[in-house]
């Protein structure tokens, strides 16, 4: 049987579908065949409905099986009801969207079945049945309208890593991710996390295993590595296939949480390759012995999830119980060994306040990170967080439909002050933590950023266009002068400690 794979992934950053990608090997491993459609602005123009479907039927599928996020639910429905219309096979949704919100994507009418949780077995077992006319209906991992109700099914237990085979990157046109990325590729040695924060899936796909499944946390293993051997042994063949590989990032949820593990990887990738990568840590668990031992490896920068500076957010809403003093102390430890340090931070959280912001502000402008990412909150449907921002009535329910990625605009409703306030910091972060800070350049950026808040929204329309190439421009002027500053680089949400030693 043949299935071809959409993936959404328009008006966002360019992703790599790691979830695909393994089913994709499975498939295969099976006996299937299988398509991948990436629709990715940065990868090629979004086909219109006519070129879309000649795509399709050049591919001549079985069955069609969307991998979507939320945020990219608007233009899955469109395509779906493209294909729906014009085909007549079996449509199917899987990923996040489709495990937390799978009633609501049955209801459109548009897909046949969906798929909830990690399905990289689920969908061979579903082929398997669907091209010999076995029923379906009470599979594992799978939903349906059976009689005109909704059927959705428990899930089977989590797959083992080890169990699987490599994931199949030419099917995805890898070459042109890379390309598209600039050299940066993604890599994956573990699945889950053992934290709960009230605004990720980790914690509803938790509750989903351990409610179907009726077990403990323990006995559910939610936290899983691939060996080191068959992660290094990914690496090689990456590297003997594909060109212009700058740069590994680690897109596990907690790369350092087992620490043997850590210690293991470092020692084997010093021997395998010699392109420099990146890890996901947290600041409560971060120590000497991980820094040290990523530093040895060439690891060159470690990302961490700040997400607020304000420590009573972080509790009361966020679910996260680590201190600013933890913060502060990771990053230095980070520095300690030449690498990197990056921060990711939110604003527009539920019961934030414009003070609460600005603490977020403060600590960036204190701790000096190399670099901070940031975006605005976005209350993932199932979330805990997702009702806390329903029942406080922060969510703007016109804007949250039509937002494709969080960087753009908010898509929770403050006071208009506080409205304000956040497109402010969301257009031109690095100022304010430059104005806040105690670097040479503070009292310039002070000066700008109180120009920036006396603005009314018919100003701040007027000037917001223009900030970024300003930015340019004061930050030329500042490199020339050896003046350490943050500046808007790479994306436009990100700031980078300017000028500093580039590890690209």
């Amino acid at each position: 049987m043949k299935i071809l794979f959409i993936y959404p992934n328009s008006g966002s950053q360019t992703g790599f579908n790691y979830g695909v990608s393994q089913m994709i090997a499975n498939l295969e491993q099976a006996g299937h065949h299988s398509d991948f459609m990436h629709l990715c602005e940065d990868i090629a123009p979004l086909p219109e409905k006519e070129e879309l479907l000649k795509q399709v039927a050049e591919s001549n599928p079985d069955i069609i099986g969307f991998s979507v996020v939320t945020t990219q639910w608007e233009l899955t429905k469109k395509v779906a009801s493209w294909c729906k219309e014009s085909i007549d096979i079996p449509l199917i949704c899987g990923g996040i969207h489709a495990t937390v919100a799978g009633k609501e994507v049955l209801k459109t009418g548009l897909f046949n079945y969906i798929m909830v949780g990690e399905c990289d077995e689920a969908i061979v077992d579903f082929l398997d049945k669907l091209s010999s006319n076995i029923d379906v209906s009470s599979l594992a991992n799978v939903g349906l309208m059976l009689d005109g109700k909704i059927k959705i099914n428990p899930v089977r237990p989590l797959p083992q890593l080890d169990n699987m085979p490599q994931k199949n990157y030419k099917k995805l046109h890898f070459q042109e991710i890379i390309d598209a990325k600039n050299g940066w590729v993604g890599l994956m040695a573990s699945r889950g996390c053992p934290f709960n924060c009230s605004y990720c899936f980790n914690h509803v796909m938790v509750k989903r295993y351990q409610n179907d499944l009726k077990c403990s946390l323990t006995k559910l293993g939610y936290i899983r590595h691939h060996s080191v051997e068959q992660v290094v042994t990914e690496i090689k063949y990456l590297e003997d296939n594909y060109k212009n590989i700058k740069m590994y990032i680690f897109d596990d949820d907690l790369f350092i949480f087992d620490k043997q593990f850590v210690y293991d990887f470092s020692k084997e990738y010093k021997k395998t390759s010699k392109i420099p990568f990146v890890v996901n840590g947290h600041v409560g668990l971060f120590d000497d012995d991980r820094s040290k031992a990523l530093s040895n490896a060439n690891c060159k920068i470690v990302k961490f999830g700040v997400e607020s500076g304000s420590e009573k957010i972080r509790k009361q809403v966020m679910h996260r119980y680590t201190s600013n003093k933890q913060i502060i102390d990771a990053i230095s430890l980070v520095h300690k060994y030449k690498m990197h340090s990056s921060c990711f931070i939110m604003f527009g959280l539920p019961h934030e306040t414009i003070s609460d912001a600005m603490e977020t502000v403060i600590l960036m402008s204190q701790t000096l990170p190399s670099r901070f990412r940031w975006t605005y909150f976005y209350p993932f449907p199932g979330t805990e967080a997702h009702t806390i921002s329903i029942e406080g009535g922060f969510v703007d329910e016109e804007k949250i439909g039509s937002l494709m990625n969080f960087t753009d605009s908010s898509p929770l409703n403050f006071s208009r002050e506080q409205n304000l306030f956040l497109k402010k910091l969301g257009r031109i972060l690095p100022w304010f933590v430059n104005a806040y800070s105690t670097l040479e350049v503070a009292s310039f950026y002070k000066e700008k950023v109180e120009e920036i808040l006396e603005m009314d929204e018919d100003e701040w329309q007027k000037v917001s266009p223009t900030l970024h190439e300003m930015d340019k421009k004061y930050s030329k002027e500042f490199e020339k002068q050896n003046k350490l500053h943050y500046a808007v680089k790479y994306n436009p949400f990100m700031g980078v400690l300017t000028p500093s030693i580039d590890v690209f």
